[in-house]
């Protein structure tokens, strides 16, 4: 397979993963880019914000159409994200710039990876034994997803996993809603993050847009596969799979 075609690909199965079972584009496609790309990490990060940012609309609008996006919860989650994700976008655009600085990145990215992927693995787990809802508690999303815009900013990871694991523990949304207030959430996320990347210069706009061919396409998939298909497997192998990729960054970083 050529690169135009394996860059087509990862624009495509990422795009299904978001639409399929909410996980954000940045926690997968990142490492990716940075493993199989051969991108630095400042570059990828930004790469990906703008990846995001264009696929989490298409997805938004899907579920802002069928009714399944709490704007209310989604607004005070983004009262706390939306500072922190400008904070971690400008240490990134800092860090970006040196050898040294590459490094600590690859270590702090690995980490973030491992972690959203624990995450994701403690939410399924949690999810399959708990019993009843969660009293719904929207004002401390605020103080919590403060932390989860420095990470997002910073690694583009962790939107997508923390926030709707925040809804699971203190909202008593439905699955589908948890979905697509995650969405709106990162779509927000991410853009206010990608406009800091671009301004630093952090991206890589021929590898961007062949990831946006691909993932136009994957995102309706994905969205309509929601319907249809279980997701729980397919959360398992990401998040699996998303450890993976971490404790290889991580190792870049160390080694």
């Amino acid at each position: 397979m050529e690169g135009d075609d394996i860059e087509f690909l990862i624009g495509f199965l990422v795009a299904v993963a978001i639409g399929l079972v909410g996980m954000g584009g940045g926690t997968i496609m990142s490492p990716v880019l940075i493993l199989f790309s051969g991108m630095a990490p400042g570059q990828a990060v930004g790469t990906t914000l703008l990846y995001a940012s264009v696929v989490n609309l298409i997805v938004f609008g899907i579920y802002a159409r069928r009714k399944q996006v709490h704007f209310r919860i989604g607004g005070w989650m983004l009262i706390g994200g939306l500072p922190g994700v400008v904070v971690g976008g400008l240490l990134l655009a800092r860090l970006s710039g040196s050898h040294d600085g590459h490094r600590l990145l690859y270590g702090l990215l690995g980490a973030v990876i491992v972690f959203a992927a624990l995450v994701n693995m403690y939410r399924l787990v949690r999810v399959g034994t708990s019993q009843g809802q969660a009293r719904s508690r929207p004002r401390l999303l605020a103080a919590l997803m403060l932390p989860v815009g420095v990470e997002t900013g910073f690694s583009s990871a962790g939107s997508g996993v923390l926030g709707s694991l925040a809804m699971l523990g203190f909202t008593s949304l439905t699955a589908a809603e948890v979905v697509g207030t995650s969405v709106f959430f990162a779509l927000c996320m991410t853009f206010t993050g990608s406009f800091i990347q671009v301004f630093a210069g952090n991206y890589n706009l021929a590898i961007l847009v062949k990831l946006l061919v691909g993932g136009l396409i994957g995102a309706f998939v994905g969205a309509n596969l929601a319907l249809r298909v279980p997701s729980r497997p397919m959360k398992w192998a990401l998040a699996i799979w998303l450890a993976t990729l971490g404790v290889q960054l991580l190792w870049r970083g160390i080694a």
